[in-house]
């Protein structure tokens, strides 16, 4: 019994020892570049084009990374011009907006192509104009997009409420509190107030839109954005895209007008941090805590995303 005694301590030492080894290097991680790895091209080819990837929703931890990878692109003085890859049903307001800030500024210094994918809808929509009235969209033939606008989830279960005998009486200190409480039906006062919220974030989609598409006009963009989704031949016909085509025509056409008869076509992958290496990614993540996971699904999440659904929490 010592023995196994001494191996059990022996085993949780080196446990303990590969956590705090873990968390200082997490603490003092200098912000390294992302990988870059050869996608297609010449690879010995001096210029770059760099193609960044969007998949899937965005919000955490996608958004940091390609912030760290657009960062990236800005300061590589290889890097030519950028192939932005969507294929995104859209995402939190605030994430969208922060990386279509960003390509804005990249974009003032590097030509951006978009090319989307099966979906670049709502907020993946909204990103793609980071390229700029200069950039050209390209849509592959089966791509779905628009879903301009924005949605706030919500559920009314409040007849259900009453069925079950549940009453909501939190104590609160003003009238708005808990405005988005679903064991209530909303006020008229609460349906306005999120109203106007909701309104701000599409009067911004609206002219992020109208900024950076000169073939529309406010007017037009307003016409178009019922939250519909959009197949690629009524997006080109409607003007939200310029072409039809694929990725190696959006490349081509992006390696024109550079004027490269080489080019060296790159994208990155993000790196994980030393706990996630040591242990991998599933059992890196911290243990689920049910009440916090109920705390986050009830914050309300404004959204430019294609889905009536609501936001998970992470």
């Amino acid at each position: 019994w010592t023995g196994r005694i001494m191996m059990a301590a022996l085993g949780l030492s080196v446990v303990c020892n590969l956590s705090m080894y873990a968390a200082y290097h997490e603490y003092f991680a200098s912000t390294d570049p992302p990988q870059e790895r050869f996608h297609s091209g010449d690879q010995f080819a001096s210029s770059k084009i760099s193609i960044l990837s969007v998949d899937g929703t965005i919000m955490p931890p996608f958004t940091e990374r390609l912030l760290q990878q657009i960062e990236h692109v800005t300061k590589d003085d290889a890097v030519k011009g950028v192939l932005l890859v969507v294929d995104s049903p859209g995402g939190l307001v605030a994430d969208s907006h922060e990386i279509y800030h960003r390509l804005k500024l990249l974009a003032e210094k590097k030509p951006i192509y978009v090319q989307m994918k099966r979906m670049a809808a709502s907020g993946g929509y909204y990103i793609s104009m980071g390229a700029g009235p200069q950039g050209r969209i390209y849509a592959e033939p089966t791509t779905w997009t628009g879903s301009i606008g924005v949605i706030i989830p919500r559920y009314d279960a409040s007849q259900l409420a009453e069925k079950i005998g549940v009453v909501s009486d939190p104590l609160k200190t003003g009238e708005f509190k808990d405005a988005l409480n679903p064991l209530r039906a909303m006020t008229a006062n609460e349906r306005k107030l999120w109203e106007g919220i909701l309104d701000q974030s599409f009067q911004k989609f609206i002219k992020v839109i109208d900024d950076n598409r000169e073939s529309l006009d406010s007017d037009a963009v307003k016409a178009l954005a019922t939250g519909q989704i959009y197949t690629a031949d009524d997006a080109l016909q409607n003007k939200l895209v310029d072409e039809i085509g694929y990725q190696e025509d959006s490349l081509k056409a992006l390696q024109e007008k550079l004027g490269l008869a080489k080019v060296r076509i790159v994208k990155y992958h993000s790196h994980t941090t030393l706990l996630e290496q040591l242990l991998g990614n599933a059992q890196a993540k911290p243990p689920v805590d049910p009440w916090k996971l109920i705390m986050e699904a009830s914050v309300p999440r404004a959204m430019y995303l294609c889905s009536w659904m609501p936001a998970l929490p992470q």
